[in-house]
């Protein structure tokens, strides 16, 4: 046991160390832009997709549903009073909006992100690693330590070269 006892940070001090770390910063940036990207795909889904899809039925993707038991009743403002309702139009929107979503984020910032990274990653000279012992060195090193072995610790001896 060490007699030096080592500062740990308090409950206070952690919690700067995380807020300080770079990938929180980015994290929250992320948070941001992500909140203001979903506005414009909620307003190209209901404003460009939905029409589109409303050519063949309704323009409103909230409006299809399936009635699962009974006579289904609404009220004028879209509320259930009768039966049970299966809102799939509700959820075809919501995953129209997930897929354009993932498709401009991939197509628009990973992509070209990772286009960037590899230009930069060709750019730079590759790291020297070095080379991979042979066989035959790796047979030489076992064999220069079972001679080892054989002889005891503490002799200096070198073993023969054949």
């Amino acid at each position: 046991m060490s007699s030096v006892s080592e500062k740990k940070p308090g409950v206070l001090g952690g919690f700067k160390a995380f807020l300080m770390r770079g990938n929180v910063v980015d994290l929250a940036v992320a948070v941001v832009i992500g909140a203001a990207f979903t506005n414009i795909v909620n307003s190209v889904v209901k404003g460009l997709i939905n029409p589109v899809v409303g050519a063949f039925g309704t323009k409103d993707l909230e409006h299809y549903a399936a009635c699962l038991k009974g006579p289904c009743v609404r009220t004028a403002a879209g509320e259930v009073t009768k039966g049970v309702y299966l809102q799939w139009g509700a959820v075809l929107s919501a995953s129209l909006t997930f897929l354009i979503t993932a498709a401009v984020v991939y197509f628009l910032m990973l992509l070209p992100m990772k286009r960037w990274q590899d230009r930069q990653a060709a750019k730079s000279p590759a790291a020297s690693e070095p080379a991979e012992p042979t066989e035959i060195e790796l047979l030489a090193q076992i064999r220069d330590t079972l001679i080892e072995q054989r002889r005891g610790p503490g002799s200096d001896s070198v073993p023969a070269q054949r």
